[in-house]
């Protein structure tokens, strides 16, 4: 299998070879954009939204003996940790959703940002948010 595809230039559909299995890809049009467009908006707004209602989740335990026993702040402590890092993979994926928004603003979006070739819409149907294409993923 070779290293780097083989690309059609400057078509419409750009057509990649990969050793034995041929990729046709259509580039994205205008009403494809506003749909991915529109469906990171909602995700975002999620995201957002559960930040929100998590807040109290993530605040400091308190450690008074006296309020609580031990196991009840233990358990406590635990729930923080758990809420805190969900918060944490919420604001990893916030920062994919803009940033995928903002290739959308550039009119780069569809595009990989490491080789430049065009993501296959079935896998930003899966993932609106991805940045690379399935050959840049598969290869780390």
């Amino acid at each position: 299998m070779s290293a780097a595809p083989t690309t059609a230039p400057n078509c419409a559909r750009r057509r990649f070879c990969w050793g034995i299995t041929n990729v046709t890809v259509a580039m994205l049009s205008d009403t494809d954009v506003a749909h991915f467009g529109h469906l990171l908006e909602t995700e975002l707004t999620e995201l957002l939204a559960a930040s929100e209602r998590s807040h109290d989740a993530r605040d400091a335990v308190a450690l008074d003996q006296a309020q609580q026993g031990r196991l009840s702040r233990i358990d406590a402590m635990q729930q923080q940790e758990m809420a805190l890092e969900q918060e944490r993979r919420r604001q990893r994926e916030l920062r994919r959703v803009e940033a995928a928004l903002q290739r959308i603003d550039e009119g780069t979006y569809g595009e990989c940002v490491r080789c430049g070739d065009l993501i296959d819409p079935r896998r930003l149907e899966a993932d609106p948010a991805t940045p690379i294409c399935h050959a840049c993923a598969a290869t780390g």
